[in-house]
């Protein structure tokens, strides 16, 4: 049995992760279910440097355990990519979701439709017991909306409007089994685990 510490201890994206993979033999849990504790700056300046803190600080408090750490955020063009990696702390550092969309919707109040492109990107490190490292990325296209749409999701999801639905209904509206399918974290973990199979020959199995 291989046991995986997600650095994380957000159960919605626990659960999407163990759901996503689904390897043999493997067992994921978060750091609070494996008592460990690491809450690292996040200071790189792209998801991929700040997915690689967090794997390399698990690992380390963790004496050594397999990791699996993401970073994900949400790049609008007509802001010069923001809010970026700064996603979670848009509106300041103890920012919540509301907060996140109420500047999100004033920083593009003069924006047209047409340049409200946006993307959301989600990045992936994996560090093996030895030290290898495997890594992902993957990304959804779509536009920021002039108002939120739909109860369900979480952070900017009711502002987003994916391009795979048309560009009329919000992330906030697709039913989570159908949004995991084709989201950013759901495409980065589609191409992580066909990493991981062939790295560790778990088709052979």
């Amino acid at each position: 049995m291989m046991k995986v510490l997600l650095a994380t201890n957000n159960a919605h994206k626990a659960d999407e992760i163990r759901n996503a993979l689904d390897l043999p033999d493997w067992e994921f849990v978060t750091l609070r279910e494996a008592g460990v504790a690491s809450d690292p700056v996040e200071d790189a300046d792209s998801f991929l440097g700040n997915a690689r803190i967090k794997a390399q600080a698990a690992h380390e408090a963790s004496g050594g355990m397999a990791v699996l750490a993401d970073d994900s955020g949400l790049e609008v063009d007509a802001l010069g990519g923001a809010p970026g990696v700064r996603s979670a702390r848009f509106a300041g550092e103890d920012a919540d979701d509301a907060a996140n969309n109420e500047l999100l919707l004033r920083e593009l109040a003069e924006v047209s439709g047409d340049q409200r492109t946006a993307r959301f990107v989600c990045t992936l490190v994996f560090i093996g017991e030895d030290g290898a490292e495997v890594c992902a990325t993957g990304s959804v296209e779509g536009r920021i909306g002039h108002e939120a749409h739909g109860a369900g999701g979480f952070g900017y999801d009711p502002l987003f409007f994916p391009d795979r639905f048309g560009g009329d209904i919000s992330f906030a509206e697709v039913p989570q089994e159908e949004k995991s399918a084709i989201s950013h974290r759901g495409c980065a973990l589609c191409e992580l685990k066909k990493s991981l199979e062939e790295v560790y020959n778990l088709l052979m199995q």
